[in-house]
């Protein structure tokens, strides 16, 4: 039995969806915050449990009975809070006799343990000594992040305008590490192991070109005058440093096949209104 936590969320979703497309005779339990929200997943004969990470109780039974549990990472900004769900999920992990752990950590979380990666640095420590065999799947930043609906607005004004300095990123669709992590979920191999997941290196030049043919008509590429507001400069600013620069060959290994490339993934984004 293969338990995946925080189910109900746009990653988790897409992991039992292809744990059902790979596995149909692999039985899925969703653990969830609020199992009304998941009358879906119930529908498709998903074992819904109630599991929140705010509530250690729920979460040994959630994951009672569980072979293999998908531990994904918290949504939670805080990284004192988000540490303590996480080490609570693995003391009901252990509390539950849990098979085996999966863990979506970060890119980098091995060794930094300040912003961004601090909670996953704490986590993977706590792995490290839990007693259970684990698997670790590090991830990048989702390619969702800078491909998304908004493009339509650049195909429109035919002008694509970017704070990145052309610097390069090692990001990847979240289908692509779904269907990675239902693969380490169901295949045997992976016990003991961390995985540094990324998808092909791109730059927003080539994801003006990409955009220009998969619309059909010319966009370029302008560099902004000023930083972007938000989380979307904090990203640029990542990306000008060269912290997205990391690649490896991981993700397409556990895929057997290479990521989705930039024209797929622009394609699939203008494919939506």
């Amino acid at each position: 039995m293969i338990v995946v936590s925080a189910a109900s969320g746009a990653f988790g979703r897409l992991v039992v969806d292809r744990l059902l497309e790979g596995s149909p005779a692999v039985r899925v339990v969703a653990a969830v915050r609020r199992p009304d929200g998941a009358a879906d997943l119930a529908a498709r004969q998903v074992d819904v449990r109630h599991g929140d990470y705010d509530d250690p109780a729920t979460l040994r039974t959630a994951f009672a009975g569980a072979d293999r549990l998908l531990l994904i990472s918290s949504p939670e900004l805080d990284t004192a809070r988000r540490t303590a769900q996480h080490l609570a999920a693995l003391d009901a992990a252990v509390a539950a006799g849990v098979g085996s752990v999966v863990y979506t950590s970060f890119l980098g979380a091995d060794t930094q343990a300040e912003g961004l990666t601090a909670a996953h640095h704490a986590t993977e420590r706590a792995l490290s000594t839990c007693g259970l065999p684990c698997t670790v799947l590090r991830h990048p930043f989702y390619t969702e992040a800078f491909v998304h609906p908004g493009l339509h607005a650049a195909v429109d004004a035919g002008e694509l305008t970017d704070g990145t300095a052309g610097r390069g990123l090692n990001t990847a669709l979240r289908g692509d590490l779904a269907e990675a992590a239902a693969r380490v979920l169901t295949g045997d191999g992976h016990l003991g192991r961390s995985y540094d997941f990324t998808g092909s290196l791109w730059n927003h030049h080539e994801l003006a070109r990409a955009l220009s043919r998969v619309r059909g008509g010319p966009v370029v590429r302008r560099e902004r005058a000023g930083r972007a507001p938000g989380a979307q400069g904090w990203l640029e600013d990542q990306v000008r440093a060269g912290a997205l620069e990391r690649q490896t060959d991981d993700l397409r290994n556990v895929l057997g096949r290479p990521p989705a490339t930039l024209d797929e993934a622009v394609a699939a984004v203008l494919a939506r209104p």
